[in-house]
């Protein structure tokens, strides 16, 4: 019995899927040859074996299409022919043959694939055979009268292998099926429109022109798969010299720009860990001074070459991120297991000779780098770029040649970093002083409640800084707004809403303009953003909000129902927690709208009483 379950749990549905398409193929089969090749004279076998040889150097003659490089036959010409020609009996009769030499050339193939591929093509070719006979469609020559009924055919062939094998990449993979079907559409279309053509023109060199026009064919088709397959090389090739840097052989920034945003995605998708290496080589520009640039571009070659051999043995991804710099994914690392791996390549280098290394302070090559690991609260590849090179700008300051994992300064460095980060700031809000005081006092009150949070939170002192100085410089993109706009009493006009959602835009490029402050932005950005999908910019919705920027959504909008302006109503404690909860799954994430509430009433307990 315990056999017997382990055998079902083993059991998948693509597997039961197969078992489907397998009885519906041989039921189709049995009821459409009804086995009529026990009858055929030997002109008709002679045309079967010509017909099963063609079928099987089309099989042999595979069609690589770009990008992915997918693989096609064009052995359905051949069926699609014969149905027209002879009948779906003797379409069959070639299917099987075709398909049991096919099975002892490819014994590496598991039986029952070759079975399920044989079942698909015969519920094709029955489908096929059946809307041609349906449409009054004639076995013979290509009949012009008759058009409607050769097209329609053969776009039921079509729709019928797209299905087929749609369906069953949508049950294994677990993607969308209008998804699937539109990939293996978007893939192989143009193929597929080769094939269903040439098959309308096999019918008429087998019918007028018999065995050589077969032959005709045969090589028509064969140069048509070199061709593909050349053009295939070809794309293959352009595509490498697109995403390579030709100096280290490495892959270029705009292949690691785009590399790195899969990565993240695939990262996020599967919950496995990801971590970014930003490596700069020191003091090259002394080594290029003393020797030279052609001497400087060899030494980048060197460690370019190092760099790619190890990355091939430790599957990494390495490129050439600008100059000196390097950068090294890694998937399945977390900061850990990356700090080490970047160490171990850090010592590599230095034990390697290069000429003129002596000229280096330390004798040797060597590079300072910085990782920084993938989060839930990434949004942007450019945070997680952001975060590396942090770590980066925080190894050279600890003297070079070390690697620093970001956000890994001892309590005392990140204590006095965080409290002169703080002034910094706040020299920026005085800005505000004499263009709007309330955004300044507003600026300052979120950032009390955000440390209240994040100590109720219990985030560590990383996140604690981030999500601090994020809430106090949130508004930072108001110093863009014109003052008639910022301190007007009544309605705001529809153009000036508009500019007034600009300034998370704004304060974000201002943000970026400071390497101190790149990490903050998301919290500037992001903060108007709405768990239902409806906020601004991006109209983020739930998760896809980072989960510390939802509770800043939140904070800032009790604040702002419960700040006392004038000529402006304003919302009690009580009232603004009763908004809270009203809006807690359209605006508000709910679960941290409850944590933000119970802190404000055991805060203030007497103010956030509802008094009816």
């Amino acid at each position: 019995m315990s056999k017997l379950k382990s055998f079902v749990g083993n059991i998948n549905s693509g597997h039961i899927y197969a078992l489907l398409i397998c009885l519906l193929g041989l039921v189709l089969f049995g009821y459409s040859n009804h086995f009529e090749f026990l009858h055929y004279s030997t002109p008709s076998w002679v045309w079967v074996y010509a017909l099963t040889g063609a079928s099987l150097i089309l099989t042999f003659s595979l069609v690589q299409l770009p990008p992915e490089g997918n693989e096609l036959t064009m052995e359905s010409a051949v069926y699609l022919a014969c149905v027209f020609v002879f009948g779906g009996s003797y379409t069959l009769t070639i299917l099987l043959l075709n398909c049991l030499i096919f099975y002892f050339f490819d014994r590496s193939t598991s039986w029952w694939k070759h079975l399920t591929n044989f079942s698909i093509y015969s519920i094709m070719i029955s489908l096929a055979s059946f809307t041609f006979d349906l449409l009054g469609g004639q076995s013979g020559t290509l009949a012009n009268e008759k058009i409607t009924a050769y097209l329609l055919t053969l776009a039921v062939y079509f729709i019928g292998n797209t299905l087929l094998v749609g369906l069953y990449y949508y049950i294994l993979y677990k993607g969308t099926l209008y998804e699937t079907i539109k990939d293996i559409i978007k893939d192989s279309f143009i193929v597929y429109l080769c094939t269903l053509v040439l098959s309308l023109v096999l019918t008429v060199l087998v019918f007028h022109n018999g065995i050589l026009g077969l032959a005709l064919f045969l090589c028509l088709s064969i140069l048509l798969c070199q061709s593909f397959k050349r053009l295939f090389a070809m794309y293959r090739s352009i595509e490498e010299r697109a995403n390579t840097d030709q100096r280290t052989g490495l892959f270029n920034h705009s292949y690691f720009e785009e590399i790195l945003e899969q990565e993240i995605q695939k990262s996020k998708d599967s919950g496995t860990t990801l971590s970014l290496a930003m490596i700069d080589l020191d003091d090259f520009k002394k080594y290029n001074d003393h020797f030279g640039h052609l001497q400087g571009d060899k030494l980048i070659a060197f460690v370019g070459e190092t760099l790619r051999s190890e990355s091939l043995k430790s599957g990494t991804i390495a490129a050439r991120y600008g100059g000196e710099e390097f950068t090294l994914l890694m998937p399945d690392y977390d900061s850990q297991q990356a700090r080490a791996y970047i160490d171990l390549l850090r010592k590599k280098l230095n034990n390697s000779h290069f000429t003129g290394v002596e000229i280096f302070p330390l004798g040797c090559l060597a590079f300072s780098a910085g990782v920084a690991s993938c989060s839930s609260d990434i949004h942007d590849k450019s945070q997680l770029v952001d975060q590396a090179d942090q770590a980066l700008y925080y190894s050279k300051k600890q003297g070079k040649n070390t690697v620093h994992i970001y956000g890994a300064h001892s309590p005392l460095e990140q204590e006095i970093d965080f409290s002169q980060d703080v002034r910094d700031i706040e020299q920026q809000l005085n800005l505000f002083m004499y263009k709007d005081m309330e955004t300044f006092r507003h600026s300052k009150r979120v950032f009390r409640y955000a440390m209240d949070i994040s100590d109720l939170l219990e985030l560590d002192t990383l996140s604690k800084r981030q999500f601090t100085l994020g809430a106090l410089i949130h508004d930072i993109g108001k110093l863009e707004i014109p003052w008639g706009i910022l301190n007007k009493k009544g309605k705001l006009e529809p153009e000036e809403w508009e500019m007034v959602k600009w300034h998370v835009t704004w304060g974000k490029k201002m943000a970026l303009t400071n390497d101190k402050y790149k990490d903050l932005a998301p919290y500037i950005e992001l903060h108007h953003e709405r768990y239902d999908g409806k906020g601004y910019p991006y109209g983020f919705k739930g998760e896809e909000i980072p989960y510390l920027c939802r509770m800043l959504t939140v904070i800032d909008s009790f604040d702002a129902m419960t700040t006392e302006r004038p000529y402006q109503l304003t919302k009690t404690i009580a009232e603004a927690i009763i908004e809270l909860r009203a809006c807690a799954g359209s605006q508000f994430d709910p679960k941290l709208t409850e944590l933000f509430i119970g802190y404000i009433e055991a805060r203030e307990p007497q103010h956030s009483e509802i008094v009816i």
